[in-house]
C-alpha cells in the first residue's frame, strides 16, 4: 500500500483492466451452470478476489472474514489477494473466483463494452479514492488553482480520470508528464502534480520528502466514480442469488464494524496475508477513509453501505461517453444492479 515497495503501481493496477478479458469464457459460464460449490459442512464456498495486496482499502471484507459474518450467513469465504500480476476480470472468466473486486467505475463499463455478462452487485467506496497532489502552495484552493501546471500521470490515467479533469476543467494534454511510480521528480519541482491514492502516495510523500502535500480528492470535486465494488458473473448471481446477498450483507456488516469498531483483528488477518504491510500503513488509511467518508456518504448515507444509484452511473457515462471513451449507445445500465443489496430483491 502506502510502503514504496509495496504498491509499485497503484493506478494502472486499478484503472482499466478489463480488455481482453476472455469474453468467450465469460459468455460461455453464462449459459452453463453455475452454481457455487458447497464445503463438508454445507457451507457455500465463495472465492474473493480483491484489486490488490491486502491493505485498509479492503478492511470491510477482512473483517466479515475475522468478525464470522460470513460464516453466521452459511458461506465460507475465501479472500483472494490481488497483486502486479493479477487480472481479476480474467480471473472471474476462467471460473477461478466466484466474485471479484471492481476498483472503479471504468471496470464494469469496460466489461459491458466487451460484451462480459458481469456486473457490479454493490460499491463499499462511495468516493473513487483517486487524488491529484501538489507541493503546500496556499494559492491553490481547488483543482481548478492547478492550470498550467505539468501532471506527472501513468498511461493508464490518460484514458480514466484524465478525461474527466480535461472536460471539467479544460486542462491539455501538453501538461502530462510521465509518471513512474517514483516521487521523485514531483518532490524535485514545486509546481508539479502528481496522481495518487488518497491513503497511499500523500504519506509516502510525507515521509520521504518531509512536508505535508496539498492533496486533492477528485470526488470531492464532481468525479462520479465508486469504488472498492463486488463483482458478480451474471451466472452466479442467477444460480446464486441467496449466497450473494448473503455475501453483500455480510460485507455490509464487516465495514461498518472495520470503521466505527475495533479493527483490530481484521487487519491481523491483512498483516498475515500482507506481510509487507505495517500498522502505521493501516492506522493512516483507515484515517483516511474515515476523514475523507470514502465509506458511508454519497449514496451509503441514504440508502445503506454498499449502496449504487442510476443517476450516479448515469453521470459517469455521460462525462466519459462525451469525451469519447465509451460509444453513446452503450448500454451502460448492464454495468450494474442493486437487486442483491439489503432490503432490495
Amino acid at each position: 500500500m502506502s510502503g514504496a515497495g509495496n504498491r509499485p503501481s497503484v493506478v494502472s493496477r486499478r484503472l482499466i483492466l478489463a480488455g481482453g478479458i476472455a469474453v468467450t469464457a465469460l459468455g460461455a459460464a453464462a449459459c452453463s451452470d453455475a452454481e457455487a460449490p458447497v464445503d463438508e459442512q454445507g457451507r457455500i464456498r465463495i472465492r474473493f478476489a480483491t484489486d490488490w495486496r491486502a491493505q485498509a482499502e479492503h478492511g470491510g471484507f477482512y473483517q466479515a472474514l475475522a468478525s464470522g459474518a460470513y460464516e453466521r450467513r452459511g458461506l465460507n469465504v475465501q479472500i483472494i489477494q490481488g497483486g502486479p500480476g493479477v487480472n481479476v476480470p480474467q480471473l472471474l472468466a476462467s471460473g477461478a473466483v466466484e466474485l471479484g473486486m471492481g476498483s472503479n467505475s471504468f471496470i464494469p463499463l469496460n466489461l459491458v463494452a466487451e460484451d462480459a455478462p458481469v456486473k457490479a452487485v454493490a460499491a463499499f467506496f462511495q468516493k473513487d479514492p483517486q487524488v491529484l497532489i501538489a507541493h503546500p502552495d496556499p494559492a491553490l484552493e481547488s483543482i481548478a488553482d492547478l492550470a498550467g501546471r505539468p501532471f506527472l500521470l501513468a498511461d493508464a490515467s490518460i484514458t480514466a480520470f484524465w478525461v474527466w479533469l480535461k472536460a471539467r476543467y479544460g486542462f491539455t494534454d501538453d501538461q502530462v508528464r510521465k509518471y513512474n511510480f517514483n516521487p521523485a521528480p514531483f518532490i524535485a519541482d514545486e509546481r508539479a502534480v502528481q496522481q495518487g491514492y488518497l491513503t497511499s502516495e500523500p504519506y509516502t510523500i510525507q515521509k520521504e520528502a518531509g512536508f505535508e502535500p496539498r492533496v486533492f480528492l477528485l470526488a470531492d470535486e464532481g468525479y462520479p466514480s465508486y469504488a472498492t465494488m463486488v463483482l458478480s458473473p451474471d451466472a452466479f448471481a442467477r444460480d446464486n442469488a441467496d449466497a450473494l446477498r448473503s455475501f453483500i450483507a455480510a460485507s455490509v456488516e464487516g465495514w461498518r464494524d472495520y470503521m466505527r469498531g475495533d479493527p483490530s483483528a481484521a487487519n491481523a488477518l491483512i498483516r498475515e496475508a500482507n506481510p509487507e504491510m505495517t500498522q502505521d500503513v493501516l492506522d493512516q488509511a483507515r484515517a483516511k477513509l474515515s476523514e475523507y467518508g470514502i465509506v458511508d456518504s454519497g449514496d451509503a448515507a441514504l440508502y445503506g453501505l454498499g449502496a449504487m444509484t442510476e443517476d450516479r452511473w448515469r453521470q459517469f457515462f455521460e462525462v466519459t461517453s462525451q469525451a469519447g471513451v465509451y460509444p453513446a449507445d452503450l448500454r451502460w445500465r448492464n454495468a450494474f444492479t442493486d437487486a442483491f443489496l439489503p432490503g432490495r430483491g
